[in-house]
């Protein structure tokens, strides 16, 4: 195997909260006298660690030659910090990275251009900064502003541009001019829809098949599952991996706390114009057994409360991957079965003979209603876990979201 493209050995980063620069300088003045009156009195200054804060501790991963790596984790996990210290913006505490080729990086947005410049003039000055000639830069320029969209404004100041067209062409600068490293923060998120399917297309296209490495970081997990194999997770600076990209979306849900398979819901914020005045979901319950198995039985019990009768009603239970991709509903109305509440409190159970869907983390919707008129909706209440079964070693995510077994027949023709 070649060397890895990124090193990175027990890199740490810390932050002096209320350091020099991070407040006013009158405080910063007051602060530097009270150090100075301790130092001539005799007295050292106590150190105070509360004021300290670790944004990265002892981070050691590699990352190959041509690799598409995601980086995910909850807010405030690291993942800017370790960006920065990778594009050089800012110096590390402690730990040490080999880089072994340049680094284009597009992070926050306002970062990388010359406010007072032109898109024109930035594109050339971005590739003097990778090490590119001017007629280097010429080569690849009909490219970008194609790609860019901003042809119209290319000789305005792009401190006039609106956000979404200076990612535009912050984002083209980035990943026609061919560094060997491409670092893209969440900062796609500003574009429209139909443009992040275009960078993540180039991003594809940057690294399969240019060879070039790819860092990404999203909370976007539809995302990252197309254009990753591998991810690293962040958890409050201490980073895990790299590990398959599946792995590492379901322990990234893991760790933002699977919730008890027993809810109260009484209290919960319901969706807009669904407020369950009239009905309302108490409790709901997982009440199979063993819980969420792939290919075992499963039971859910809803606890309703109405304060008046309703006919012609239904209960619906959605699962939706933590990238928000609906898998699995199941309905009571199929078949145009309903039934009837009446005043008080009714308890409804679904029941399935096996679990179709693979292990792994989802989040859980639920609804009450009528027809196209629904009391009660619940959006994302739960993150269950699905679980292998001891008599099943076959389940697998890569076939899909849910894996059902058919009665078949076979004939001779």
């Amino acid at each position: 195997m070649s060397r890895p493209i990124i090193e990175i050995r027990g890199i740490s980063k810390k932050y002096r909260l209320g350091q020099i620069g991070m407040t006013s300088l009158r405080e910063d003045v007051e602060r530097l006298g009270h150090w100075c009156r301790a130092r001539l009195s005799g007295r050292a200054p106590a150190p105070d660690n509360r004021r300290d804060f670790w944004a990265l501790r002892d981070v050691s991963f590699d990352v190959q030659p041509g690799e598409a790596l995601g980086i995910i984790g909850r807010n405030g996990a690291g993942k800017s910090t370790l960006l920065k210290i990778l594009s050089r913006i800012t110096e590390p505490t402690g730990g040490e990275i080999r880089l072994r080729g340049t680094v284009g990086s597009l992070l926050e947005v306002g970062t990388g251009f010359h406010p007072e410049l032109s898109g024109r003039d930035n594109i050339f000055l971005k590739g003097a900064i990778l090490g590119m000639t001017r007629a280097e830069v010429a080569r690849k320029f009909d490219e970008i502003v194609a790609f860019s969209e901003v042809e119209r404004f290319l000789d305005t100041p792009v401190k006039r541009y609106s956000s979404g067209m200076y990612v535009r062409l912050a984002f083209a600068v980035a990943a026609h001019l061919e560094p060997d490293i491409l670092i893209v923060d969440e900062v796609l998120a500003v574009g429209d829809q139909q443009f992040q399917r275009k960078c993540l297309g180039k991003m594809q296209d940057v690294s399969v098949r240019s060879g070039r490495t790819v860092l990404f970081v999203s909370h976007h997990m539809t995302a990252i599952r197309r254009l990753c194999r591998r991810c690293v997770v962040l958890d409050a600076g201490h980073a895990s991996g790299p590990m398959d990209v599946d792995v590492a979306i379901e322990r990234y849900a893991q760790d933002s706390g699977a919730s008890p398979l027993r809810l109260d819901v009484a209290a919960l914020e319901r969706s807009h114009g669904t407020e369950g005045r009239v009905a309302r979901f108490r409790e709901i319950a997982v009440v199979s057994p063993g819980g969420l198995r792939f290919n075992q039985p499963f039971a859910i019990e809803f606890v309703v409360e109405s304060r008046e009768p309703l006919d012609n009603m239904m209960v619906g239970l959605g699962f939706k991957t933590v990238d928000g991709q609906r898998i699995l509903t199941l309905d009571s109305d199929g078949g145009g079965r309903t039934f009837t509440l009446r005043p008080g409190v009714t308890r409804i159970r679904f029941d399935l003979p096996r679990l179709p869907l693979h292990p792994g983390p989802y989040r859980i919707g639920a609804a009450l209603g009528s027809g196209r008129h629904f009391y009660d909706s619940l959006d994302g209440f739960a993150l269950w876990d699905v679980v292998t079964s001891v008599q099943d070693h076959e389940s697998d995510r890569s076939f899909g979201g849910c894996r059902i077994e058919p009665a078949f027949t076979v004939s001779a023709i």
